[in-house]
């Protein structure tokens, strides 16, 4: 059992035969991913990278029993597109492109509440389970297979903590970038959450980033467990200047509570292992797993 996808999810590409979905799904494929067909209203009937293309998701899912949706749609169309797949009752729904207008996010999420479906993102990098399924736009080569689940707001950061793990000698259970969004489906909490009761999780990197409150409820749940699995936490954006969005939508400083400074305060009395630089996650981590790297 790993953390929502394994090489049995049967996963679709909503805007498939587009240059992003046809890129990152190809990658997917050959990463092997179960890609069981995509979505291109108005192509369906055709065939794309060996796969058949449907009008609608509903099709899809009559057709194929996919239970994943990945989506590469251009922003305007993306909540309508998170929609349509919960309303096919995909399980969990992963959304890829940036930009997304906060207030259909606002609709799309409070549409999610009356589904069984999860949503991971929007504007973020995907979820991977290392050699199991890919189901989003990461370097698959990074995640190497292990019992560290990761749970981040950036993309880069989720590679660069990989990375860090791997190089320490451990590796990668599922890795997860929730994404750095305003308005996003799954939370840090969450997905900690899921990694807790993960039995073939050890232990975790937690990765955030400055403006809300997502990375304090989060360790306030860790400290609820007991912290009964290690916790390794950095928080992006120590310098950045107040009240500034820092690339991320959601990275914006509105109260004292929204520093870097004071998440990391937060999460060392949570009894989580702080780290200062991304650079020193697999180290860190190591020491609290009592591997010697």
């Amino acid at each position: 059992m790993s953390v929502l996808v394994d090489k049995n999810s049967k996963v679709i590409v909503q805007g498939f035969t587009g240059s992003e979905g046809t890129f990152h799904a190809s990658q997917m494929i050959e990463y092997g991913t179960n890609v069981v067909g995509g979505v291109t209203p108005g192509k369906g009937g055709q065939t794309h990278l060996d796969r058949p293309v449907f009008n609608t998701v509903a099709d899809a899912v009559k057709e194929t029993g996919a239970n994943v949706s990945i989506i590469f749609v251009p922003p305007a169309f993306a909540a309508d597109a998170i929609m349509e797949a919960a309303e096919a009752g995909i399980a969990l729904v992963v959304a890829i492109t940036e930009g997304t207008p906060v207030a259909d996010m606002a609709k799309a999420a409070a549409y999610l509440k009356g589904t069984n479906t999860r949503l991971i993102g929007p504007n973020c990098p995907g979820i991977i389970t290392p050699e199991g399924a890919k189901v989003g736009i990461m370097p698959g080569f990074v995640f190497k297979k292990g019992r560290i689940g990761i749970v981040s707001k950036s993309g880069t950061l989720t590679y660069e903590a990989a990375d860090q793990v791997v190089k320490a000698g451990m590796g990668i259970s599922t890795a997860i970038g929730i994404g750095g969004d305003p308005i996003i489906g799954t939370t840090t909490k969450e997905a900690v959450e899921l990694f807790m009761n993960d039995p073939e999780t050890d232990a975790i990197v937690m990765i955030g980033e400055i403006g809300g409150t997502l990375e304090a409820e989060a360790s306030a749940y860790i400290k609820s467990t007991g912290n009964k699995k290690p916790v390794v936490g950095f928080i992006a954006g120590q310098t950045a200047p107040k009240g500034r969005t820092m690339g991320h939508a959601g990275a914006i400083v509105g109260g004292a509570e929204d520093t870097a400074e004071a998440k990391m305060k937060i999460m060392a009395e949570c009894g989580i292992h702080v780290v200062a630089s991304p650079g020193d996650i697999g180290e860190t981590m190591a020491k609290a797993m009592g591997v010697t790297v």
